[in-house]
């Protein structure tokens, strides 16, 4: 199996600077295998907690190369939550790479382990008869502390629902729970990794070398 690994969290990198300076991504240092995978960008701010900037990916298998390009840039620039990731801001900028494994059809809306699991759910809007879904990584609900019902319920949100949320409709969801590995690097050991590996820090167009 494929592990996240330190390579894919650079090449995300890569893509970003690249996309700045425009210019052509360096290639990885990785193979292409196919996997489910998310990129996931969070901003450190004066060494307090990371806060998520963007996290977009895919939960169908992708080859990794064309995978991390494509959603390194989609979740830094296109995360309709956020505004697009600016250039000056890559100093303060942590990256996870999280790669979907063991996908397991759950038998019910509590079949599954928070700091374990990531869930997919997929249910019908009783108000306006649409099919809706979402997904959480692993890590989320116990980063945010959540039981199980409150990241369902939470997990309903973001899938759009707006009505009330009721156990009835709760144990009609149908739930899918997976796993994952994962890799986080801040920019400055990304710049450091650069350094040591090609011999000198990546140079951001705009941007004074130890601006940060």
């Amino acid at each position: 199996m494929v592990a996240a690994n330190r390579e894919m969290v650079v090449y995300c990198f890569d893509t970003l600077v690249s996309h700045y300076n425009s210019e052509e991504v360096p290639p990885p240092a990785f193979d292409g295998a196919q996997h489910p995978l998310f990129v996931t960008w969070k901003k450190v701010i004066n060494g307090g907690e990371p806060r998520l900037r963007g996290c977009i990916g895919t939960l169908e298998a992708r080859c990794l190369i064309n995978g991390f390009k494509e959603y390194a840039l989609t979740s830094a620039l296109r995360d309709r939550r956020f505004p697009p990731i600016q250039a000056r801001e890559l100093p303060s900028l942590e990256c996870t790479v999280s790669i979907l494994t063991d996908y397991e059809t759950a038998n019910h809306y509590l079949d599954w382990e928070v700091g374990k699991h990531g869930i997919i759910i997929e249910f019908s809007d009783p108000d306006y008869s649409t099919r809706r879904s979402a997904t959480y990584l692993p890590d989320v609900a116990a980063h945010e502390g959540w039981t199980k019902v409150e990241a369902i319920d939470s997990l309903m949100r973001k899938a759009g629902y707006n009505g009330t949320i009721t156990e009835s409709l709760r144990k009609r969801l149908k739930l899918t729970r997976y796993q994952s590995t994962l890799f986080s690097m801040h920019y400055s050991e990304y710049v450091s990794y650069v350094k040591t590996t090609r011999g000198a820090a990546p140079a951001i167009a705009g941007i004074k070398p130890g601006a940060h």
